[in-house]
């Protein structure tokens, strides 16, 4: 039987849980960052990396307040947040040399949401052959970079990128 290793993940079962939103967390503490993931920030909006994500890369698009409806979202936040999507995309091609990217959002728990009370864009870098049978019959999935390596490879470039 062949064994995968990822003991980054053991953060995930023996790490503090964040009480309340997630997200809310995540902007409150500006001073962890780079515990947090957080890739960039302006006064709208935050950039941050998934901590379990689907593909390696994987980052988000968040706005800085809670709201769970992009509906009553101001304009100028709503359009803030799509910029930084846009430049989030040409720094994942760019920097990590992704061929695609999937971009989107899960508004409410109906739409498959994880955090359905602060909404939130997903950017998943893809790559040609990213997917393979462990995903779909072991329901495993392999990350082949370490998490913190590829977040400060982000950060270096990150202000080239969010202008």
């Amino acid at each position: 039987m062949e064994r995968i290793y990822a003991p980054w993940r053991f953060e995930y079962i023996s790490e503090d849980k964040i009480e309340g939103c997630v997200f809310c967390h995540i902007f409150e503490n500006s001073n962890d960052d780079e515990k947090l993931g957080v890739v960039f920030r302006d006064k709208n909006c935050y950039v941050v990396m998934n901590k379990y994500p689907y593909t390696p890369g994987h980052m988000m698009v968040v706005p800085n307040f809670h709201i769970d409806n992009i509906e009553n979202l101001d304009d100028d936040i709503w359009i803030a947040m799509s910029l930084r999507v846009k430049q989030a995309t040409k720094m994942l091609k760019e920097v990590l040399n992704a061929e695609g990217v999937n971009i989107g959002m899960n508004l409410s728990k109906a739409a498959g949401a994880g955090i359905a009370e602060h909404v939130h864009y997903h950017l998943v870098p893809r790559w040609g052959g990213d997917t393979n049978f462990i995903t779909t019959i072991g329901n495993t999935r392999v990350y082949p970079v370490d998490f913190h390596k590829l977040y400060k490879k982000l950060c270096e470039n990150a202000f080239e990128y969010f202008v």
